[in-house]
């Protein structure tokens, strides 16, 4: 049995097209404005968005030979790399943002069935399976395509993805002391997370519609009403990511 994940890298390519097509819609004038990130421009964002496509191409590396390539030699690379793409003209950033897209797509497409089940790291030290590889580009490319505060919000995100993000929120948030004890639930009821450590407090029960929960689980804007328990305020979480 193939242990490619079809189904992931399909939704990589439709996640990269949509971020693609939100850069394009940017006008040049509007690379140098504020993002939805703390202090970076939206010209930072498809900077990182680039970086992390090359990124992700050194982790298939590894997987396909075996030999170790980290993501980013350290924090320092990745942070100037970044700054030095935010500086460039904008159509020098969007055509690296294609140029890295088109690697990223290309070693996806030609990684071996039987290195997908290969270990490899991310970033932050966690040992995954190349297989996860196509969902580190999926919440990549669609978080940031709100980020860069255009005209995509989490409403543009497809349902499933927005499962899937919830999904990465609560296992990196579970147990964590520092996460409020929050039951997120959809408002037709067919999904449910828990946040935080269970244990310490009875959770606040927060349900909404799917993109809202994935906006707010991701600390991003959020597009629609949520209801906590007894109406109160919403918990503030940590930052995800």
């Amino acid at each position: 049995m193939s242990a490619r994940p079809a189904a992931m890298l399909e939704r990589a390519a439709k996640g990269t097209a949509a971020f693609e097509a939100a850069v394009h819609r940017l006008t040049d004038s509007g690379f140098t404005r504020p993002s939805y990130l703390p202090g970076w421009s939206k010209a930072h964002v498809v900077a990182h968005v680039a970086r992390n496509a090359d990124a992700l191409v050194n982790l298939l590396t590894w997987a396909r030979t075996g030999t170790e390539t980290p993501m980013y030699a350290n924090a320092d690379q990745r942070a100037r790399e970044i700054e030095e793409g935010a500086r460039r003209r904008p159509e020098e950033l969007r055509a690296e943002l294609l140029a890295a897209d088109a690697r990223l797509a290309g070693g996806l497409a030609a990684l071996p069935d039987e290195c997908w089940a290969a270990t490899v790291r991310t970033a932050r030290g966690r040992e995954v399976p190349a297989s996860q590889v196509p969902w580190m580009r999926v919440r990549e490319v669609w978080v940031h395509a709100v980020d860069l505060n255009i005209d995509t919000g989490f409403d543009d995100v497809p349902q499933d993805v927005c499962v899937a993000l919830v999904d990465d929120v609560a296992a990196s948030f579970r147990g964590r002391p520092d996460c409020p004890s929050v039951r997120l639930r959809s408002e037709d009821g067919a999904h449910s997370w828990l946040l935080g450590e269970s244990a310490a407090a009875e959770p606040v029960v927060v349900s909404g519609d799917l993109p809202s929960l994935a906006a707010y689980a991701t600390g991003r804007p959020v597009p629609g009403p949520l209801y906590p328990t007894g109406g109160g305020s919403l918990p503030t979480l940590p930052a995800w990511l």
